[in-house]
C-alpha cells in the first residue's frame, strides 16, 4: 500500500487492487482508519 502523504500522525494511502470500488483514499492514524471516496468527496467508512 503506497503512501501518498504523511501529515503529522496521519498516513494517506491507496490500495491499487481495489478495482471493484470507485477511486478512494485511506487515512490511518494509530489504530484508527477512514476511507474517503474521491468523486464526489465523501466519507465512505470511519473506524475509530
Amino acid at each position: 500500500m503506497p503512501s501518498i502523504l504523511r501529515v503529522g500522525p496521519y498516513r494517506f494511502y491507496f490500495v491499487s487492487h481495489d478495482l471493484r470500488e470507485p477511486p478512494h483514499v485511506h487515512v490511518d492514524r494509530d489504530d484508527q482508519s477512514a476511507k474517503f471516496w474521491l468523486r464526489p468527496i465523501a466519507l465512505a467508512r470511519n473506524l475509530g
